[in-house]
């Protein structure tokens, strides 16, 4: 069986849809991957970024059995019906890998679509930047916090997974502007859960897209070439 892809912010295999998927997102693919643990992404890109995994486990099955094929037939074994079982039997293998993969990109593509339509029409587009301060504030929320009322000074403040504290002033105009939501069936004393709205993840992915920059694209690989080596590091 092919390895699967190393978990977290590994680097992994390039699939053919990247350059669409940063295009429209603006975001290379790992940020991407990186923001989806977090909780940023909206539900949108969040199913564009689980796709692009399966996709991505897909490629590694190809690669795998597509380099097999390759060291099968470069000489290194010697030439019998072991070796011709071997090869029909990695022949197969590829040309199911490869069925998934198709199908894995299919799903990329469904997934995609909708944001491409929608990405010149968006609201969030289409409004001004939000401050760095409120920017810090999504990013600390995104990842977990609740809303605490103190029993003796009855001040309330927001606890974050991260141990940041946030006023419970700051926290309004956020909840005013429907950038997050409280778990109000919890007691404020005990804690009342906090968590981004769709429309405050949208933002915060929005705000944390990198200037457009004009790039040269890359040519595509020519159909038979095999990838290029790696270069060692000493």
């Amino acid at each position: 069986m092919p390895p699967d892809p190393a978990p977290g912010g590994a680097r992994r295999t390039v699939s053919p849809l990247d350059h669409r998927v940063e295009a429209v997102t603006g975001h290379d693919v790992d940020t991407l991957w990186a923001h989806r643990d977090r909780g940023v992404l909206d539900e949108p890109h969040a199913r564009l970024v689980d796709r692009h995994r399966e996709l991505v486990t897909a490629e590694t099955g190809v690669t795998f059995y597509r380099t097999l094929l390759h060291r099968l037939s470069s000489g290194e074994f010697p030439v019998d019906a072991a070796l011709f079982e071997r090869i029909d039997r990695t022949v197969d293998q590829l040309e199911e890998t490869a069925a998934v993969r198709e199908a894995a990109a299919a799903r990329v593509i469904a997934a995609l679509e909708p944001i491409e339509a929608a990405a010149s029409t968006s609201p969030v587009a289409k409004s001004g930047p939000i401050s760095a301060a409120t920017q810090a504030l999504l990013l600390a929320i995104a990842g977990g916090a609740k809303l605490y009322e103190h029993l003796l000074t009855s001040r309330m403040s927001v606890t974050t997974a991260s141990g940041t504290r946030i006023p419970y002033a700051e926290l309004q105009p956020l909840e005013d502007a429907g950038l997050v939501s409280r778990d109000t069936s919890h007691p404020v004393h005990a804690g009342q859960p906090v968590a981004l709205t769709d429309a405050g993840r949208a933002t915060l992915f929005a705000a944390r897209r990198p200037p457009t920059t004009t790039q040269v694209p890359k040519p595509p690989a020519r159909p038979g070439v095999w990838p290029s080596a790696p270069v060692q590091r000493r």
